[in-house]
Order: C-alpha cells, then sequence, then structure tokens
C-alpha cells in the first residue's frame, strides 16, 4: 500500500498559504487597497443613509401641510381676509390645526430678502400674510381645488399652496444624491473585486512552479483554490477592519462639523441603529466578496493552465 500523499493527509494552513503566496500580507498592497475601498464604501453608504433619512423626516414634518397666503397691499383689509381664512379652517373637519404665523414671525422670514419689513412696505413692496394649515390627511389635487373655490368668497386675496410642492426640488436633488450614493457603492465593490482578481491572477502567476508541484503530488483544484481563499480572505479581514476604522472616523468628523450647522433639516440626517448595522455590515460582505472573487479566479485559471 502507498503511503498517502501530504495534500491528502490534511488542508493547508495558513502558514502554508503565506509560503505559496511569496508576500507579508502587511506589507503586500492587498490589506491597503481593500481598506481604501471598503473606507469609501463606509462614507458613501453613510452619506446615502442621512440622505435618506433627511428626504423621509422633511416629507414626515410637511405631509399634509399648506400655506395660505393673502396678497393684499391695503394692511386692514389683507388682516380681514387673514382672519376670516383661519375662522374657515378652524371649522373644517378635516383640518388638524391652523395658526396665522406673526407679523415678528414673518419679518424674521423676510429679512435676508427684504431686510426691515416695514420700510420695504413703506416703499411698496407688498408683505402678504401667512396661514399655516396642518390637514388631517394628505393633501390632495381634489382637496386644494375644493377650498380654493371655498375660500375664494371669503378672502379673495387667498393663494393656497401645498408645502411639499415648495420642496420638490429639494427632494428631487435628494434623491440624485442618493442613487450617485448606491452607484459609487456598486463602482467600490466592483473596483475590489476586479483587485482581487488581479492580485489572485498575479500570485498565481508568480507560484505556477509550486502550483504544479503540488500537484503532482495529488493536489487538487480546491485544495490550491483554499490556501488562496484564506490568505486573501485573511488580508480582506485586515482591510476591512482598517476601511470600517478610518470610514467611522471620516463619518464622526463631517457629523460634528455638520452638527455645527444647527439647521433642522440636516438634523434629520442623524443615522438610526439599522444604519448603523448596514454600516457594520460592509467590511463583511467585502470579505465575502473577496473570497468568492479569489476562488472563482483561482478555480478557472486553474482548468486553463493545467
Amino acid at each position: 500500500m502507498s503511503a498517502p500523499s501530504p495534500i491528502r493527509r490534511g488542508a493547508p494552513r495558513f502558514g502554508d498559504s503565506a509560503r505559496l503566496l511569496q508576500q507579508a500580507r502587511i506589507a503586500g498592497p492587498m490589506p491597503w487597497v481593500i481598506a481604501i475601498m471598503i473606507a469609501l464604501t463606509v462614507m458613501a453608504a453613510a452619506g446615502g443613509l442621512a440622505l435618506s433619512n433627511i428626504a423621509d423626516n422633511a416629507r414626515d414634518e410637511i405631509a399634509g401641510g399648506i400655506t395660505v397666503q393673502i396678497v393684499e397691499a391695503a394692511p386692514l383689509e389683507r388682516n380681514r381676509q387673514a382672519e376670516r381664512a383661519v375662522s374657515y379652517f378652524s371649522n373644517r373637519e378635516d383640518v388638524a390645526s391652523v395658526r396665522r404665523v406673526t407679523d415678528e414671525e414673518l419679518a424674521e422670514l423676510l429679512a435676508p430678502w427684504l431686510g426691515d419689513v416695514d420700510q420695504a412696505e413703506e416703499d411698496g413692496v407688498p408683505i402678504p400674510a401667512l396661514v399655516d394649515v396642518r390637514l388631517s390627511g394628505p393633501v390632495t389635487a381634489a382637496r386644494l381645488r375644493q377650498m380654493r373655490g371655498e375660500l375664494s368668497a371669503e378672502a379673495p386675496a387667498a393663494r393656497i399652496d401645498a408645502q411639499a410642492s415648495w420642496l420638490g426640488p429639494v427632494f428631487d436633488a435628494v434623491r440624485s444624491l442618493q442613487f450617485l450614493a448606491l452607484g459609487l457603492i456598486v463602482l467600490l465593490a466592483l473596483t475590489s473585486a476586479a483587485a482581487v482578481w488581479l492580485a489572485a491572477r498575479s500570485a498565481l502567476g508568480s507560484n505556477r512552479d509550486t502550483i504544479e508541484v503540488i500537484h503532482h503530488l495529488g493536489g487538487t483544484d480546491r485544495q490550491i483554490a483554499n490556501i488562496f481563499s484564506r490568505s486573501i480572505g485573511s488580508d480582506a479581514a485586515l482591510g476591512g477592519a482598517a476601511g470600517l476604522l478610518l470610514g467611522l472616523a471620516a463619518i464622526f468628523v463631517l457629523g460634528q462639523q455638520f452638527a455645527g450647522l444647527g439647521s433642522g433639516l440636516v438634523a434629520g440626517g442623524g443615522l438610526g441603529l439599522l444604519d448603523w448595522v448596514a454600516i457594520g455590515a460592509i467590511p463583511v460582505i467585502g470579505i465575502i466578496l473577496a473570497v468568492i472573487t479569489a476562488r472563482f479566479t483561482v478555480i478557472a485559471a486553474l482548468r486553463r493552465m493545467l
């Protein structure tokens, strides 16, 4: 009976894979390439999730909201129509809340564009009265037409607009940025897979003679692929951990910068528990992608090589 071959007695360990690849993992470029890709992916994913949260919070805040403007030059007539508009909406059952915006709030809102509101009104610039209304249901075109028709008799100068229509261009821009973040994540994943493919091909080429010897000793393509998969998986784990730390550090710095803006819209972009879980899963997905890419690359190359 012939003695079993060394390959048959047990699967190669990480020390064997290191000798086969002929490069130290920490000294090699693969961990750092993966670290950069993972860091960029983490930042892109965090940006996309933050934008999604901002859009969702903004939609929730303005859902059912309409604004009534009383565009009338005469102050007394303007106030009279504004009070009639408040009375009209207060008597509707489908209205959750109604509030007239005070003159002080209106002056603060218009100050960046008009400066002193009183002076602007004296110069002939009509300042509208504003009424903030919150409906108990969604704002539809039919409801807006009905309210405009009924309110026109009480307040002819009233203009009713859905608050969501004002932020339509903002939502479109946010949606475009979300698609951009998603495209960047896909591009980074493809780039990482390509880098692993090149590294596996390079390692196979530089160790062709060793692979032939292992085949002559009874080693199979699957066993050789396991050696490369373990080595690249270890490199990917090292790079994934480093990339996650770099990405989290960048998120923390950017979060501090945006938090200092004090904007309510930006504040709605905070990441929740599920967002952090998704970000934490990125290195794991990167490791799996690297191992699968390396394994299929090696097996395909070995079938053509031998």
